[in-house]
């Protein structure tokens, strides 16, 4: 069994994905994925925080990822990838309400349940790179 936290977070970060692949509005995705789930309204709230922080300082995001990852073009990562990419680097940089450790943490099990075999890895190393930036 997940966390309230972390199932906020898999809720913001699948509203980033449907929203990075889709024309689909990010707050009526991220209400209907609210309404599915059991999550009390701090949580709700929580995962409202992020999906606006993402999408409010995505170009910025965008800079840190191309910063770090400069192998790959931002338009060429999958979308799973640069969705928690996104989310953790809002968390690390911009957020600042978890600890460093935390927020990788949370980054990599999402890129183990959703990505590809070789995403957790690829998000831990990028994360870590980007970790360097923190002052926590």
């Amino acid at each position: 069994m997940t966390g309230p936290r972390r199932r906020a977070r898999t809720i913001a970060f699948q509203t980033l994905c449907e929203t990075s692949t889709t024309r689909h509005d990010p707050e009526v995705t991220l209400d209907q994925l609210l309404g599915e789930s059991k999550l009390s309204e701090v949580n709700a709230s929580f995962a409202r925080e992020l999906v606006s922080g993402v999408i409010n300082n995505r170009q910025k995001i965008d800079e840190y990822i191309q910063r770090f990852a400069p192998a790959w073009p931002i338009e060429q990562l999958p979308v799973v990838d640069k969705s928690i990419l996104r989310l953790a680097i809002y968390e690390l940089l911009l957020d600042n309400r978890v600890p460093t450790k935390v927020a990788i943490n949370e980054a990599v099990e999402l890129a183990k349940i959703f990505g590809s075999e070789n995403s957790a890895k690829f998000i831990n190393g990028v994360l870590g790179a980007v970790s360097t930036l923190v002052n926590n």
